[in-house]
């Protein structure tokens, strides 16, 4: 059986407190949460412990994408279950879906990790995906966001 869990790290050139507001505002989130060619809606947000943000994630037209939700949209519920501002932002996720291989829910944790006053090394891991996603396309997309915040943070917005 293959594992249900990814890892990905990356380093960046910003301070733990921005890559920490990029993760915790719904607007930020728009702009580097899709991977690759995807786009971001945010419907609503709540930051807090117990809070978290619904949000959805669209397949470009011209990509044979097939959305978890309906169409070419994958839609989720993320609830934040800790927040150490600058240091660690735990959340469990659920997909909106009919289909039983992409329900449960998974969890993300993220590490913001200072290595100097200027950059910062992030970890994302994702437990309990479920077995309708391929741990392989879960670490790419991943890497394909963390690149995204790169250059976000970078201001090429």
């Amino acid at each position: 059986m293959k594992s249900r869990t990814t890892t990905n790290e990356r380093i960046f050139k910003a301070t733990p407190h921005a890559i920490y507001e990029a993760f915790t505002h719904a607007a930020s989130l728009e702009q580097f949460m899709a991977p690759g060619d995807m786009t971001a809606k945010v419907h609503a947000f709540s930051l807090g412990e117990g809070g978290g943000y619904e949000m959805s994630l669209y397949y470009p037209a011209s990509s044979e994408g097939i959305g978890k939700t309906a169409g070419k949209e994958d839609r989720f519920h993320s609830t934040f279950l800790e927040l150490v501002p600058d240091q660690l932002i735990r959340t469990a996720t659920t997909f909106e879906t009919a289909d039983n291989a992409f329900k449960g829910e998974m969890h993300m944790t993220i590490t913001i990790i200072p290595i100097d006053d200027l950059s910062t090394m992030v970890k994302i891991r994702f437990d309990n995906i479920p077995e309708g996603i391929h741990p392989e396309d879960n670490e790419k997309g991943t890497a394909l966001t963390l690149l995204k915040l790169d250059k976000w943070l970078a201001g090429e917005r």
